[in-house]
């Protein structure tokens, strides 16, 4: 059985992870605000633990996006390709699974 320190500590690396991977692929610096969640989605057909990510560039522009898994599972490889490119993307996302 896991301990929950040891839980907090993989949640805290995954949530450092991410952040460090949003930040290397949109070359965001210390100053660009990153908030990574996992949260529980209730409605049907909602994986059971999302990811939500948003991020403001330097310009001010709010940029979110949710993954359909737990936070422990997503890798630099989610991140590339959900987001792509940032001129193409529209910022609502949070209103669906």
């Amino acid at each position: 059985m896991i301990s929950q320190q040891r839980r907090d500590q993989e949640q805290t690396h995954a949530l450092n992870n991410v952040r460090e991977w949003i930040r290397a692929r949109f070359g965001l610096n210390e100053d660009n605000a990153i908030l990574v969640a996992e949260l529980q989605c209730a409605v049907p057909g909602c994986p059971p633990l999302e990811t939500a990510l948003a991020f403001w560039t330097s310009d001010a522009v709010r940029h979110q996006f949710k993954i359909l898994k737990p936070l422990s599972e997503v890798s630099p490889t989610d991140i590339a390709w959900l987001i792509g490119d940032l001129g193409e993307q529209e910022t609502n996302y949070w209103d669906c699974c």
